[in-house]
C-alpha cells in the first residue's frame, strides 16, 4: 500500500508536468494557463452543484428514516472530484470532471460493489455481528445470499480488515 501511494505521488505528478510542458509547448503560456484555470474553475462549479445534489439526497433519506448508501457514495466521490480538480493538471481535471457524471459515478459504484462483494465472499473481508444481524451494505444482503459467509456472534475479536456491526439490545419495559 506504502509503495502503491509512493508510486501514486511521484508519477501522477511527472506525467501531468509533462504534460502541461507538451500542451504549453503546442498551444504556448497563455493558452495553458487558461485550460488549467478554466478547467478547475469549472469543475469546482460543476462539484458544488453536484454535491449539492447528493448532499440532499442524503438527508432526504435521513429525514425519511433510513441510512444513506449509495447516496453517501455518490456525496463521497464528488468530493473527491472537487479535491482531485483543484489540483493543477490535466489528468487530474479529467478524472475530476468523469467523477462528476452521474453515469460514471454509477458504473464505478457498480464496479466498487462488485470488489466488495467478492471481498466479502472470498473471507478477505468478515462481517462480524450478532444473532439476526444482516449487513445490507453497499453489495446487498451478506447475511441471505446463498454461499455467503454469515456474521459471527459478538463478542469474537475482530481482525484489522473487518466490518463490525452490532445490533442493539431490544428495550423491554
Amino acid at each position: 500500500m506504502l509503495l502503491r501511494l509512493f508510486l501514486l505521488f511521484t508519477i501522477v505528478p511527472v506525467v501531468e508536468l509533462a504534460l502541461l510542458i507538451r500542451i504549453g509547448g503546442l498551444l504556448g503560456l497563455g493558452p495553458t494557463l487558461l485550460l488549467v484555470v478554466g478547467t478547475g474553475a469549472a469543475g469546482a462549479w460543476l462539484a458544488r452543484r453536484e454535491g449539492l445534489r447528493a448532499w440532499l439526497a442524503v438527508r432526504d433519506e435521513l429525514q425519511g428514516g433510513g441510512l444513506p448508501g449509495e447516496s453517501l457514495v455518490h456525496a463521497l466521490l464528488i468530493l473527491a472530484a472537487g479535491v482531485v480538480l483543484i489540483t493543477p493538471g490535466v489528468l487530474t481535471d479529467i478524472a475530476g470532471i468523469l467523477l462528476l457524471i452521474p453515469p460514471v459515478r454509477r458504473r464505478l459504484l457498480a464496479r466498487v460493489r462488485g470488489w466488495l462483494g467478492r471481498q466479502v465472499e472470498g473471507g478477505a473481508i468478515r462481517v462480524v455481528g450478532g444473532p439476526g444481524v444482516r449487513f445490507t451494505g453497499i453489495h446487498g444482503d451478506f447475511g441471505t445470499r446463498p454461499g455467503a459467509r454469515r456474521p459471527t456472534r459478538t463478542g469474537q475479536q475482530p481482525s484489522g480488515r473487518e466490518i463490525v456491526i452490532e445490533e442493539e439490545e431490544p428495550k423491554t419495559d
